[in-house]
C-alpha cells in the first residue's frame, strides 16, 4: 500500500489552485475505523492535494470521524484503490465537482439585479446595503466598520427602531469565502425584519427594543474571489510574509486560545491562524467594532455552513463555560424550532466536544469578551452538496434558521443582563 502512495506522491502536480474548471473533480465520504486509517488519510494529503470539506483540516482527522474531501479528478482511481486496499468505507457524495456547481445555480429568479433567492456577487450585495438602508430609513442604517485586505469597505447594518439605551444582538455571515448561503441568510434576515416589522409581532418587540447589528460579509476579498477565480477558496486574500501562498482563515484569527488546537502556522494551510490575533484587517475591525460597543452587546451569532450545527464555546478547549446549562438549553430549544418548518435535524452543543478542538474562533473570544449568548450556526446541508448547495434551497434554509435566529433574540431580550 505504502508503495502505491509513493506512486501518487509523484505523480501529483499542484498546478490546479487557479483552474477554474472542476471538471470530473469528486468529493468522497470515508470513516476512518483507527488510528492506522487516520494515518492513511494523513498520508494522503502529505502527498497531494486535498481539500477538506468536513472536518477543515486534516490534523483534526479521529477514528470514526465522519470526513469529506475533495481531490482532482486525475487522482480518482489511485485514490480509490488505496481506501480499498486499506479496508476503509467510502461513498462518493459528488461525482462530478463542476456539474455540482453548475447546478447551484438553479433559481428561477435569473435576474442582473439582487434576489433574496439567488446567490448575489459583491458588488450586488453592497449595493444592496445603500438601497436597503435607503427605503428603509426608520429601522435601518448603513456604516462603514473598516477595509478589507484589499480595500474593500466592510458595510454593517444596524436595524432597529430609535430609542435610549436599546441592547443590541450582533450578527455576521460570510466568515469562509466558499459559505455562499451564509450572506444569503444575512440578506434574507434584514428583508424579514424590513417585511415583516408592524406585521410580525415577534419581529416587531425585537425591533423596537434591541438592536441588529448585520454583518452580511466578512471576508469580502475572499468571497469576491470565490465569484472570479476559485469557487471553494475558504481565506482570506492578504499576502503572507516569506510565503507564496495567500490568506489566513479568518475563524482561527482571534484572540481566544489563538492558534493553539486545531489551527495552523503554516501559511499554505486552509486553517492557518494569521501571523497574530487580529492580523487580518477583516477580523480587526469586526472586533474593533464589538470592543465599542461591548456595554451593549448582549448576543453574538456568526453563520457559517455546511453540517447543520447549532455550537457554542468552547471551540478551543474541551471545558465548558460557566453558562453551560443555559446556552444547551437555548440551543436545544432553538433547533427545535427550526426543525419546526422542514424537519431540518440539527446538533447542538459545545463546539470541542461536538465536531473538534479548534483555536481563534469569533464566538469563543465574543465569550471571552463577556457577550454571554455566543452562538455559531452551520447551516444546511450534511454533505449532500456541502459547500455548493443549490439556490432553490436558500428559501427554505432561511426560512428555517430565522426561526432559531429569531428564537434566540427573544430569549436574549427576556433575560437581559
Amino acid at each position: 500500500m505504502w508503495a502505491l502512495l509513493v506512486l501518487i506522491g509523484a505523480a501529483s502536480v499542484s498546478a490546479h489552485l487557479e483552474d477554474l474548471s472542476f471538471d470530473g473533480e469528486k468529493v468522497f465520504r470515508v470513516i476512518p475505523q483507527n488510528d492506522e486509517q487516520v494515518e492513511i488519510l494523513n498520508f494522503l494529503a502529505s502527498v497531494m492535494e486535498v481539500d477538506f470539506w468536513q472536518p477543515d483540516s486534516v490534523t483534526l482527522l479521529r477514528p470514526k470521524m465522519q470526513v469529506d474531501f475533495r481531490i482532482e479528478a486525475e487522482k480518482f482511481f489511485d485514490v480509490e484503490e488505496l481506501l480499498k486496499e486499506s479496508g476503509m468505507e467510502y461513498q462518493v457524495l459528488i461525482d462530478n465537482l463542476q456539474a455540482a456547481l453548475d447546478a447551484q445555480f438553479d433559481s428561477k429568479t435569473r435576474t442582473a439585479s439582487h434576489s433574496y433567492e439567488k446567490y448575489n456577487n459583491w458588488d450586488t450585495i453592497a449595493a444592496w446595503t445603500a438601497d436597503i438602508a435607503a427605503q428603509n430609513p426608520d429601522l435601518v442604517s448603513r456604516s462603514v466598520i473598516g477595509e478589507t485586505f484589499e480595500g474593500r469597505p466592510m458595510y454593517l447594518l444596524k436595524m432597529g427602531k430609535s430609542g435610549p439605551n436599546k441592547k443590541a444582538i450582533f450578527m455576521d455571515c460570510g466568515f469562509h469565502a466558499r459559505e455562499w448561503i451564509s450572506p444569503a441568510f444575512c440578506q434574507w434576515f434584514v428583508k424579514e425584519a424590513v417585511e415583516t416589522y408592524g406585521k410580525d409581532t415577534v419581529m416587531t418587540t425585537l425591533l423596537d427594543k434591541l438592536d441588529f447589528y448585520v454583518l452580511p460579509v466578512v471576508n469580502i476579498d475572499g468571497y469576491v474571489y470565490t465569484w472570479t477565480n476559485d469557487r471553494l477558496w475558504r481565506k482570506t486574500r492578504s499576502t503572507n510574509a516569506n510565503s507564496i501562498c495567500i490568506g489566513t482563515d479568518p475563524n482561527r484569527n482571534f484572540d481566544a486560545g489563538w492558534c493553539t488546537v486545531g489551527a495552523s502556522k503554516s501559511p499554505c494551510a486552509p486553517t492557518y491562524c494569521g501571523s497574530a490575533p487580529e492580523s487580518e484587517k477583516e477580523t480587526k475591525a469586526l472586533a474593533d467594532f464589538i470592543r465599542e460597543h461591548l456595554s451593549t452587546i448582549k448576543a453574538y451569532l456568526t453563520i457559517h455552513s455546511y453540517s447543520q450545527l447549532l455550537l457554542f464555546p468552547y471551540s478551543y478547549t474541551y471545558d465548558l463555560p460557566p453558562d453551560y446549562k443555559e446556552l444547551n438549553s437555548i440551543a436545544s430549544a432553538a433547533s427545535k424550532e427550526l426543525a419546526s418548518l422542514h424537519n431540518t435535524t440539527y446538533t447542538y452543543g459545545p463546539a470541542a466536544q461536538t465536531i473538534y478542538l479548534a483555536a481563534g474562533g469569533s464566538d469563543d473570544w465574543a465569550y471571552d469578551q463577556g457577550i454571554k449568548y455566543s452562538f455559531t450556526f452551520e447551516l444546511r446541508d450534511t454533505g449532500r452538496y456541502g459547500f455548493l448547495l443549490p439556490e432553490s434551497l436558500i428559501k427554505p434554509t432561511c426560512e428555517e434558521t430565522l426561526l432559531a435566529v429569531k428564537y434566540i433574540a427573544n430569549y436574549v431580550l427576556e433575560h437581559l443582563y
